[in-house]
């Protein structure tokens, strides 16, 4: 048998990283994780958790101008008018002080530099050479640029890379792109001050989701003074007298003080050298089975890099998934693509969704009925004035659920019910029979669920039968 390093070596410690190397540690296996920048990787450092922190403060200040007679202690914090310092303060005490005790098992290799494979079982950083039974690539994606004329003599455009590296909010923000990072900061930064403008080709905002969603959070954005422009065509980017200037194909010509664009994501392979250990990859990533195996059957790619399902939940997922099916013999084994994946954006309102949409029903000829249970018909939410939403369901007539969009106050907490009931394929039936904690949001999963009963019981013969029997 030959001897190695470690039992597992990951390469990049975000959430699918980390998942993999501190579960592994806690089942006994000498791990090594390396990470060339710092411990949680992007969604830790300039993604998830930054963004997350950055709307909380928007927000607050939001209340401020909503409510200026009434302002809490918190709001009148520095950090409300400049958020960087205070946002990079809290990053610096989750990685020293929460993340670094969970690793406590793991020999880590931290900024040190790239992993880069020498062979199959072999990787190396720097002078030094690692080896390991099982490697797993966790190197997540990065931001691409769009082939948008002038936009690559831009020296200082902002990407999620260095977006909280700002040393100030700045006037006025150009957003090239409408998903979850370009409308989170469209909104994030309009309510810090900023006049804030989206550009995108396509249709409607969040355009992985379904229409009704995008274009009710649009009317939001519209309310708070984000200007959105759906559909265009960016001619050209550049700067003059010190903006930034875009001009579109319909004839816009916008300016703003700095660019942002959020507009695609391309995996993380540059300088791997995966040719070296033999596995395959394209530019969309690296193929894997459902184990998470590369074609080098103790290779495995993890989260984004194998561009299945791009979110920090999913790489968390299968991570576990992996590193399970590595203890369980072939009968046992876990497939990840046959879980179901919900989203949030984390706007306000948030906008949340898992299975299918109607897109994707009409285009496999599958027929669906639509249950909508709206918050502004929720005494609850009339009362807490948090109005704009609704739970969309998409079921079948007998109440097989196949996909629901949950827009509004605590949807992000909301969808979790629905995924579960998805893949446990759980109907309408039982979330109606399911007592919901009254006066909660969740209470609107539960109307959904009544008013599919409703409208079944019009159906002629079963309203003669229930006739019958009542007699």
């Amino acid at each position: 048998m030959e001897n190695y390093d470690y039992d597992l070596v990951t390469i990049g410690v975000g959430p699918a990283g980390m998942v993999v190397s501190a579960m592994g540690a806690e089942m006994g296996l000498k791990v090594c994780a390396i990470e060339k920048n710092r411990l949680g990787g992007e969604c830790m450092n300039v993604g998830c958790i930054p963004s997350k922190a950055l709307l909380r403060m928007a927000k607050i200040r939001h209340n401020v101008t909503k409510f200026p007679n009434f302002q809490l202690e918190e709001m009148r914090q520095p950090e409300v008018r400049n958020p960087f310092p205070s946002i990079q303060e809290k990053l610096d005490y989750i990685n020293d002080k929460k993340y670094g005790a969970k690793f406590e098992k793991v020999d880590k290799v931290i900024g040190q530099g790239a992993a880069q494979f020498v062979d199959s079982h072999t990787v190396q950083v720097g002078e030094r050479k690692i080896t390991a039974k099982r490697i797993f690539i966790c190197t997540g994606t990065r931001p691409i640029l769009p082939p948008i004329p002038g936009l690559e003599a831009i020296d200082d455009v902002l990407t999620n890379e260095n977006f909280f590296k700002q040393n100030h909010v700045p006037e006025s923000l150009l957003i090239i792109g409408g998903g979850a990072i370009g409308a989170e900061m469209a909104q994030a930064f309009s309510r810090l001050g900023c006049k804030t403008t989206i550009v995108q080709m396509d249709p409607h905002l969040l355009p992985f989701g379904e229409r009704a969603a995008g274009e009710l959070l649009e009317e939001v954005f519209l309310k708070e003074g984000i200007e959105v422009y759906n559909n265009r065509s960016i001619t050209s980017v550049a700067r003059q007298d010190g903006r930034i200037v875009l001009t579109t194909k319909e004839g816009e010509v916008l300016t703003a003080e700095r660019l942002l664009v959020a507009a695609g994501r391309a995996p993380a392979l540059q300088g791997l050298d995966l040719e070296k250990a033999g596995v395959n990859y394209s530019p969309k990533g690296i193929p894997v089975n459902g184990n998470l195996q590369t074609n080098v059957p103790h290779i495995y790619a993890v989260g984004d890099c194998n561009n299945t399902f791009l979110f920090s939940h999913s790489a968390m997922h299968q991570g576990m998934i992996a590193l399970m099916n590595i203890m369980r013999p072939w009968p046992f084994k876990k497939d990840f693509r046959k879980y179901v994946v919900p989203w949030t954006v984390f706007t306000e309102p948030q906008v949340s969704a898992v299975g299918m949409t109607e897109k994707e029903l009409i285009s496999k000829g599958i027929k669906y009925e639509v249950i909508e249970a709206k918050h502004e018909d929720y005494g609850a939410s009339i009362a807490e004035q948090i109005t704009d939403g609704s739970v969309r369901v998409l079921a079948s007539k007998l109440g097989k659920i196949y996909g629901v969009s949950v827009v509004g106050e605590g949807s992000a907490e909301m969808v979790n019910e629905w995924g579960l009931a998805i893949q446990k394929k759980i109907r309408l039936a039982d979330i109606m029979l399911l007592q919901h904690s009254f006066p909660s949001m969740s209470f609107l999963n539960k109307s959904v669920g009544e008013m599919w009963m409703m409208r079944l019981l019009k159906i002629g013969w079963l309203k003669k039968m229930m006739g019958f029997m009542m007699r």
